[in-house]
Order: C-alpha cells, then sequence, then structure tokens
C-alpha cells in the first residue's frame, strides 16, 4: 500500500506538468472557426456541380438539335462540351479544398486519406494539379476553335510559363514533404492522434522529435 501510494504521488507533478494551459486550449480550439470556410467552398463546389449538369444537359439538347437541323460542326460542339469539362473542374478544385480543410483542422476523414490529401502540402498540390489541368483545357478550346493563330500561339506560350512555374512548385512542395519525413516520420502521425482522438490541444515535444530534428 505504501509503494502504491508513494507512486501515485509521485506521478501526480508529472500529470500536472502536462496539462495545457487555457491560452494553449483556446487557440487549439480556434480552428473551428475554418468551418465558415468548409461550409463556404462546398458550397460553391455544389452550386458549380449543378450549374455544370445543367449546361450539360442544355448543351446536349443544343446539341442533338442541331444535329436534326443537318448541322454538324463538331469543332463548336467540343468546344461547348470542354467548358462544361472545365466547369466540373473549378468544382472539383473547390470540393477538393473544403475537404480537405475539414479534415486537417476538424476531423480527419478516410476520403481525404484516399484521395491523398494529409498535410497543407499535399492539399496545396492536389490544387495545383487540378489547375493544371483546367489550364489545358482552356488552351484546348483555344486550339480547337484556331480563331487567331497568333494569339493563339501567345496564350500557348504564356500558359507554358505559368504551367511550368506551377510543375517546380509542386516538385518543391514534394521535396520538403519527403524531408519532413525523413527528418521526423511520426511527429505528424502523433500529433494527429493527440489532437483528433484525445483531444489535446498542446503538442508535447518527444525526445525522438528532437532526435529526428537533428538528423535533419
Amino acid at each position: 500500500m505504501r509503494i502504491s501510494t508513494s507512486a501515485s504521488t509521485s506521478r501526480q507533478p508529472n500529470d500536472d506538468a502536462t496539462q495545457p494551459t487555457p491560452l494553449s486550449q483556446l487557440i487549439g480550439r480556434s480552428r473551428y472557426v475554418v468551418l465558415v470556410a468548409v461550409v463556404a467552398v462546398l458550397l460553391v463546389a455544389i452550386s458549380l456541380f449543378l450549374i455544370g449538369t445543367i449546361s450539360a444537359l442544355v448543351s446536349l439538347w443544343d446539341a442533338w438539335v442541331s444535329i436534326g437541323q443537318g448541322d454538324f460542326d463538331t469543332a463548336e460542339l467540343t468546344v461547348g462540351f470542354l467548358e462544361l469539362v472545365s466547369v466540373m473542374l473549378k468544382a472539383v478544385v473547390f470540393y477538393i479544398i473544403g475537404v480537405g480543410l475539414y479534415s486537417l483542422f476538424i476531423a480527419p476523414l478516410n476520403l481525404t486519406v484516399a484521395l491523398g490529401v494529409e498535410t497543407l502540402n499535399d492539399l496545396e498540390a492536389k490544387v495545383v494539379s487540378v489547375v493544371i489541368v483546367i489550364l489545358g483545357v482552356t488552351f484546348l478550346e483555344h486550339f480547337i476553335s484556331w480563331v487567331q493563330p497568333l494569339e493563339t500561339l501567345m496564350f500557348g506560350g504564356a500558359m507554358a510559363l505559368v504551367v511550368g512555374s506551377l510543375v517546380l512548385f509542386q516538385r518543391y512542395n514534394h521535396q520538403a514533404k519527403e524531408d519532413q519525413k525523413h527528418s521526423a516520420p511520426d511527429v505528424h502521425a502523433r500529433a494527429q492522434k493527440a489532437l483528433f482522438q484525445e483531444d489535446e490541444e498542446e503538442h508535447v515535444i518527444q525526445p525522438e522529435d528532437v532526435a529526428g530534428r537533428e538528423r535533419k
């Protein structure tokens, strides 16, 4: 009995030392303000999906009416359908941002893990990837139309510079993520577990975390 009492008293200071401060709890709880952005972005995504769906139905109707009248201008139809693809991709961008922010700040989702969005760098990379696809679709629209070849060429050159910059940005983000994994591979996982599962706002620095930074 005497041993258990001394053990409990010896553990008590450590338990008190690990109690988070009220300020750290307040700052940790402030992450729920991201819900405002999540709701707004998801509403934009839903609206774009609905607009794209309605536009697709209207475009299909107009296409079949034109075909019935003997108008087989496939270039114009293709450009119209590519515009629909662009709208849907923009909706996907907002959707990824919404669910990504929710998973990063509020609670982790299996959806984001399946999409490969587990960090802010992952979210940025996914958004940049979709933006690059949107730029490619936009250039394809101009290329198929081929109304003003010189302006199309200038537009393609400017787009190539933008896409090249985005690709370099993606590469830098990927390299930074890999360096973080090698320096301290378990820090991110432990922090997520403590925040989302154990409801602990304040991060406790473990000895292996310091060792990981020294290895970097």
